[in-house]
């Protein structure tokens, strides 16, 4: 149980814009870990960042 609200925790800060190495840093998880949010049901992000509200050239 604890590891799901965790997972939905992660997941809603990751929604949130925080990528995967600050949340695997602040919340003392790896990489690995916080990376299969997909198991929650999360749609990760390209890499390169939080791309959504930047102006389109």
């Amino acid at each position: 149980m604890a590891r799901k609200k965790l997972g939905v925790d992660l997941k809603r800060a990751y929604d949130k814009g925080a990528s995967i190495r600050i949340l695997a840093e602040g919340w003392g998880c790896s990489y690995g870990f916080v990376h299969r949010l997909t198991e929650a049901g999360t749609a990760l992000r390209s890499r390169g960042g939080d791309t959504r509200g930047r102006p389109v050239a």
